[in-house]
């Protein structure tokens, strides 16, 4: 059986980017995801844009929208009428996070998703699926692995339906993650992140940011490559890392692979055509 896919987006801020996001989603419509999520910014920065992307997908594409929702800059009356409009909209299902807290310090009306999570329960029920984040490597902000698994646990005994993991490049840590996960009773899907590799800095800053590791194996070719300004080569050998890494998290029985596409259709169709997720003949044009 083929595997189930799901790509990330984040609002655009202006209309040449929303126009290139609507046919990066169009591209990757054909894959047939099982949903696209729609980021949240930090501290609540990008709350109307990420309402207006995930209500332009659906009205312009037969995409399923799963926005994120944070507990950053939020009162619980502002996260009810949220709701309420995305389950108007036919929306079924969401990805909730605590949320990047603003520069300068803040936090929202609930300090941690699990209690976003049950709030949201308490006033809906079962009306969405609830995605909520888990971290193979560990969180950053963590003081142990267990207690990490811990609070993880405690999200989905919250009510969580899955979960999406941070990307990573160690596949054994995900599989010992979800091992460990599921000793303590923890039985929904628990679906990889991939992160495709196209540019070094950026990954590196996303990854010191988020705690993810980057082998120093695949960041000495990364670097000396964005270094010599050899980004042909760096794509390539990124292209062939990641498709390796589905490949065995496929074959290991993940779930699903959930891509951050970082609104390009590209790196991510190119994996899905690697790993024989793309139907014949599909190009991508953003």
């Amino acid at each position: 059986m083929r595997s189930k896919v799901s790509f990330e987006f984040f609002p655009p801020h202006e209309p040449e980017q929303q126009a290139r996001l609507l046919v990066a989603a169009q591209t990757l419509e054909a894959l047939g995801p099982e949903y696209v999520s729609v980021t949240f910014g930090a501290g609540g920065s990008t709350r109307q844009r990420t309402r207006d992307t995930v209500l332009d997908l659906l009205g312009q594409t037969g995409l399923k929208a799963a926005p994120h929702i944070s507990c950053m800059a939020e009162d619980q009356a502002g996260i009810i009428e949220l709701l309420t409009t995305y389950q108007d909209h036919g929306v079924d299902r969401l990805v909730v996070l605590r949320g990047d807290r603003p520069s300068g310090g803040g936090r929202g009306v609930f300090s941690y998703a699990i209690d976003l999570v049950a709030f949201i329960r308490t006033h809906f029920g079962e009306a969405f699926e609830i995605e909520v984040a888990c971290y193979p490597e560990h969180h950053p902000e963590s003081d142990s692995p267990a207690s990490d698994l811990a609070h993880f646990k405690a999200k989905v005994d919250a009510g969580a339906s899955g979960a999406i993991t941070q990307y990573f490049f160690n596949a054994d840590a995900y599989f010992r993650f979800v091992d460990e996960a599921r000793a303590l009773g923890v039985d929904v899907p628990i679906v990889p992140g991939i992160m495709p590799i196209t540019n070094y800095t950026r990954l590196a800053r996303f990854s010191n940011t988020c705690g993810a590791e980057i082998p120093m194996w695949l960041s000495k070719r990364l670097s000396a490559w964005e270094a010599d300004g050899d980004m042909d080569s760096l794509k390539a050998f990124g292209h062939d890392v990641v498709a390796d890494l589905c490949q065995r998290l496929i074959e290991g029985g993940a779930p699903a692979l959930h891509f951050y596409t970082l609104n390009q259709a590209k790196p991510s169709l190119a994996l899905c055509e690697a790993l024989g997720l793309a139907p014949t003949g599909l190009k991508a044009s953003a």
